[in-house]
């Protein structure tokens, strides 16, 4: 009786969360495809940019003229404001595979597609020019990009860039950060169950540490802090060898379907104490164009008997607290590192803040939906944690905003490589890792 009443003692009580999913703006179940192409979704983001660009620009530079392209005058200054295209010599074409002259050269894939030679175009519906100069940098911009640029056209028919004018960040409501105690949201991507690299033990560990079954009771109250999860895509891998178009055999049902099993055995054992929200990725059963689609459910049989779990779409935006979050499963900043050059990761989340838009390169070398009468990756509102999935490495840093802004910035590592959850505290917004390793000696 003594020690039941011990027990008693040394219960630990979670601690929780008010959660709203925004996800509205990239469902596209009430979204009908007529054969449509992929123009009005440029036309729908150029209207509503330049609407926007318009409004700013008059505290930019008042007394300078704006005009279209089709209306440019030799040698006089003025405002264009327009959609990029950025010519490059090595984008890769699917044409090149059909070319009369074959090259013996190999076909390679290269991780950046960047030459010397690239140069930058500025087009609205009045027609396109080509831009100069040296303030425009063709390394930083990429194709999709809306921008305002001051200067003039030359002799030889170019626009030569003297300033460069970007929307810069959205403006951001004020975040209720009004907690005493902490509270924590756990991080985690590139899962990978089923892959060769993903480690059983190690995700095993990680479950365990989140629902409180590690440690002493300092490390299990910890734990008690941590009030929601999110699985930001690739969180499992099917493998590719029996995904051949064939019909397949019984056994190799049973292994298409085991990595999601194990997936949903383990999420069960989450969604029992803690809010969870799963993202689709690039390798997971989901749609291929973004956004993505919510992981139906009916692949989780254990985990969507609980209203803990959240299957949500890529990209993803929801608030805890007050706290908005806005993030991905990584193919945005993926494509913009084929395109363009950075530092960093975080770098690349920058610009895509900076220039008010979540996949700038979509739909021209990042797979979208055709939407007709919008552009559902423009972000209207700043978030105050923008995370994106399946990185290389860790990173985050703090980006401020002209108008008071401030953005913690996230950069997620794959789980099975690094063996490291991201940590971020509401309270404050500060941000640690959880590092899992599980070595087996011989």
């Amino acid at each position: 009786m003594t020690g039941m009443e011990i027990d008693r003692e040394k219960n630990i009580q979670r601690k929780h969360s008010a959660y709203q999913s925004l996800d509205e703006t990239f469902d596209i179940q009430n979204e009908t495809y007529r054969g449509q192409q992929y123009s009005q979704i440029y036309f729908a983001r150029l209207h509503l940019m330049r609407t926007l660009l318009y409004s700013l620009i008059t505290h930019w530079k008042p007394h300078v003229p704006v005009c279209t392209v089709l209306g440019l005058e030799e040698g006089k200054e003025c405002i264009i404001v327009g959609t990029l295209y950025k010519h490059m010599k090595l984008k890769p074409c699917v044409l090149d595979e059909y070319s009369k002259e074959r090259s013996a050269v190999p076909l390679v894939k290269p991780h950046n597609f960047m030459h010397p030679d690239d140069h930058l175009v500025l087009e609205d519906e009045s027609g396109r020019v080509k831009l100069g100069g040296t303030v425009l940098s063709p390394s930083k911009y990429v194709t999709g990009g809306v921008v305002a640029l001051h200067g003039k056209e030359t002799t030889a028919g170019d626009f030569l860039v003297l300033d460069v004018f970007e929307a810069g960040l959205a403006p951001q409501m004020e975040p209720q950060l009004k907690s005493s105690e902490d509270k924590y949201v756990v991080f985690v991507s590139g899962v990978s169950v089923g892959s060769s690299k993903s480690n059983p033990l190690q995700f095993q560990l990680l479950v365990d540490h989140i629902t409180g079954h590690l440690g002493d009771d300092q490390e299990q109250g910890i734990a008690a802090e941590i009030v929601h999860v999110v699985f930001a895509g690739n969180s499992v891998e099917i493998p590719s060898g029996l995904l051949n178009g064939q019909n397949l055999a019984s056994k190799d049902q049973s292994r298409l379907s085991e990595p999601v099993q194990e997936l949903d055995i383990l999420l069960t054992q989450i969604a029992a104490g803690v809010s969870v929200d799963i993202m689709p990725g690039s390798n997971d059963p989901a749609n291929f164009a973004l956004p993505q689609q919510p992981l139906n459910r009916c692949l989780f049989p254990g985990s969507r008997a609980y209203n803990t779990f959240n299957s949500c779409t890529n990209p993803h935006c929801f608030e805890l607290d007050g706290v908005r979050f806005l993030g991905t499963s990584g193919q945005n900043i993926d494509d913009l590192k084929k395109y363009s050059e950075a530092r960093d990761e975080l770098e690349l989340m920058e610009r895509t803040l900076k220039w008010r838009h979540l996949a700038p390169t979509a739909p021209n070398t990042l797979g979208c939906y055709p939407f007709t009468d919008k552009d559902p990756f423009l972000i209207e509102s700043c978030p105050h944690v923008y995370f994106v999935g399946n990185q290389d490495k860790y990173g985050t840093r703090i980006l401020n905003g002209s108008e008071g802004q401030f953005v913690r910035l996230i950069s997620i590592p794959k789980f099975c490589n690094t063996g490291i959850a991201v940590v971020l505290n509401l309270r404050n917004l500060e941000c640690h890792t959880l590092s899992f390793g599980a070595q087996f000696s011989p």
